[in-house]
């Protein structure tokens, strides 16, 4: 999710990953492998991709959009700088395409980087793995017969978030903000935080109707009744870890007092279980 650099992840044999398709309009596609969820839009102007997960699935990556449209990737937008969402940059930037982020998304694949929560360091990437358009609050592209709108979204799960809207096809890629039907992971070492997730989400409540389809970064495809159960948990969860930090409880004590344990059946077999991510609020909210 990011985190696909725990050890797990690091040991995870992405040789038997398969990409799998899903078409959710006209010309637009859901794609899951490992990392965070694909979007994809293919039509006349060529095809543009909403991140790119690990660079050794790249080849399974352009074999299923091959399947969509003989034309290369045109555009790739990293929807934020996570290594399994941005991995496959430096194969797609060498085969020609474009790619595309938020400003801060430039900025932190350009150094090394360090994610605090999971003690984990991260290396600079080369220039041809780097963004070349970068932006600082949204950005429209105006392909494939609709307009695609990118929007920041800030101090989110990054402080380089990037929700992206297909327009027409009504069809909203949220990245890392939203991950559905498991506890999400919010950087602090990367300028994430609670309150901005619940604002992304938000926004992207007010402009759901019943039948957008949601392309969270980590979960299955989602509507926005599911995106709202998420920000009621979050907000639940979070607002109670909250009240006991201002009642100077620790740690040790707030985890004890199992916050999350009404949605732990359906949330807490994810990416980070229920102790994991009282931890990881509690980190969050302290600051």
């Amino acid at each position: 999710m990011t985190l696909l650099a725990t050890p797990a992840l690091a040991q995870q044999d992405l040789s038997k990953v398969e990409i799998q398709t899903d078409k959710l309009a006209d010309n637009v596609y859901m794609m899951t492998g490992a990392g965070g969820n694909l979007g994809v839009s293919v039509g006349e102007d060529g095809v543009f991709l909403v991140d790119d997960q690990f660079a050794p699935l790249t080849p399974k990556i352009q074999a299923a959009i091959a399947k969509l449209s003989a034309k290369p990737v045109r555009l790739v937008l990293n929807t934020h700088w996570h290594f399994d969402h941005t991995g496959g940059n430096e194969n797609l930037g060498k085969a020609g395409a474009v790619i595309v982020a938020q400003e801060n998304v430039r900025k932190r694949l350009s150094n090394e980087g360090f994610i605090a929560f999971f003690g984990m360091k991260t290396k600079a990437e080369p220039p041809v793995a780097l963004p070349v358009i970068t932006f600082t609050r949204d950005l429209s592209f105006q392909l494939n017969g609709e307009e695609i709108r990118a929007f920041h979204v800030p101090r989110a799960h990054t402080d380089g978030d990037t929700i992206v809207h297909f327009a027409k096809s009504d069809v909203i890629h949220m990245g890392d903000p939203f991950f559905n039907k498991m506890y999400p992971f919010i950087d602090t070492s990367s300028g994430g935080s609670v309150g901005g997730v619940l604002a992304a989400v938000d926004r992207v409540l007010k402009m759901a109707g019943d039948k957008t389809k949601i392309i969270p970064g980590h979960g299955p495809l989602a509507t926005q009744a599911d995106l709202k159960v998420y920000r009621d948990m979050l907000a639940t969860v979070s607002g109670r870890v909250a009240g006991q930090i201002k009642q100077g409880k620790k740690l040790e004590e707030v985890v004890a007092s199992k916050p999350t344990a009404q949605y732990d059946e359906l949330w807490g077999k994810g990416f980070l279980a229920p102790e994991k991510f009282v931890e990881m609020l509690y980190g969050n909210l302290k600051k």
